[in-house]
């Protein structure tokens, strides 16, 4: 069957792709293992990203960034996908996180922060979810309370990814506690501040790979400056206008995860022999994968769509919610399909499937719950 050029791709495009599949297979490949066992990459490989142009690949050049668009962190995701990786917080410190300081940081944040960002000097994260709030962003409890030119910050967070290796982290906190949504406010606070520590890094039973940690603010004082955009209160506001592309980045992901899983089966498939002749000869096996090569196929034309737009600025809230779950949810179906074709290999640590198995199912969580998707686009309907 021949391979789907997606619309958006373009020559310039490919070169990136041969140098991100390159850097991949000598820099992250051979190490996935080790990083699952220790939780976490090495942190020279952010440094290394950066040597080759890999880190803020859409930040523009004049703060160090590659100049490009998010159709160059979608290649790079693609291939970190197609490596089978989930260790590496690459998508969130490129396509998030620099983000936020590219929408709403000051001239002086942004030539502070966004080269050594662009390096691998700085790594970033962002803290949103605490122990007793996740989706529901408006009730936080961590408070930045001004004190003279200064904020006081105090308060914990939790499933941060980054988390353990970040050196810079945009906090959602109440500078007005007796506000909702109104009283938010992102802070930057960098991680040698006195007062914050992080907290063990979280036993999650997949993306075991990636650093996702618990973090502590006790009296942390930070400059008013930090404060991101112009002034206190305008967080969530922040934080709705930059969501939609973190949940686009989690539904392509997904379509990228649901190829790779095409990919693998049905070359298992037609090497692994039972009843002497290939498990692909079966009928059940070419229907099944008849149905993922469909909805597969299907997932990619309508996430390049909402890529199309989102390069063009058109992507609405409603949509990218309508991606962003149904393409996580197939994704979800299509690994278990995949993993039963491998019969009992399927349940290996060792076969990239059961990882992809395992590290899917967070994608109905994180980004906002599947079911707070259908909520955004019921409300539109």
């Amino acid at each position: 069957m021949a391979a789907n050029r997606s619309s958006w791709m373009n020559e310039d495009l490919d070169a990136l792709r041969d140098l991100a599949r390159a850097f991949l297979a000598k820099e992250l490949v051979p190490n996935i293992d080790k990083y699952r066992e220790q939780h976490h990459v090495d942190r020279d490989l952010w440094n290394k990203a950066g040597e080759v142009g890999l880190l803020c690949l859409s930040i523009p050049e004049e703060y160090g960034g590659g100049g490009g668009t998010f159709a160059h962190e979608a290649v790079l995701m693609e291939e970190q996908a197609r490596a089978v990786d989930t260790s590496w917080g690459v998508s969130l410190h490129n396509g998030i996180v620099a983000h936020y300081l590219l929408a709403y940081g000051t001239e002086e944040q942004k030539k502070q922060w966004l080269p050594k960002m662009a390096s691998g000097e700085v790594v970033g994260a962002i803290a949103m979810t605490e122990p007793g709030t996740g989706s529901d962003l408006q009730a936080v409890k961590a408070k930045a309370i001004r004190d003279g030119d200064e904020y006081v910050i105090n308060g914990s967070k939790t499933f941060i990814t980054n988390g353990a290796q970040a050196d810079l982290i945009i906090v959602v906190a109440k500078t007005d506690p007796t506000q909702g949504a109104s009283g938010v406010s992102l802070v930057l606070v960098e991680a040698d501040r006195e007062g914050f520590r992080r907290g063990r890094v979280l036993d999650k039973i997949g993306q075991k790979g990636q650093d996702t940690s618990e973090l502590f603010f006790e009296d942390v004082r930070v400059p008013v400056s930090n404060l991101l955009g112009s002034q206190e209160g305008q967080g969530f506001v922040q934080l709705m206008q930059q969501l939609p592309q973190e949940r686009l980045i989690v539904a392509h992901g997904a379509v990228a995860g649901m190829e790779v899983a095409l990919e693998h089966t049905l070359r298992y498939t037609k090497e692994r022999e039972a009843f002497g002749r290939p498990v692909f000869g079966f009928q059940n096996t070419k229907f099944k994968l008849a149905e993922v090569a469909t909805e597969a196929r299907i997932a990619r034309v309508f996430i390049d769509d909402c890529i199309e737009k989102h390069l063009r600025g058109e992507l609405d809230i409603p949509t990218v919610a309508m991606a962003k779950w149904w393409c996580t949810d197939k994704a979800m179906q299509i690994a278990d399909t995949c993993l039963q074709l491998f019969g009992g290999y399927g349940y290996m640590n060792e076969y990239p499937i059961a990882r992809m198995w395992v590290d899917n199912r967070v994608q109905l969580i994180y980004a906002g719950t599947n079911e707070i998707m259908k909520e955004i686009i019921a409300r539109s309907l």
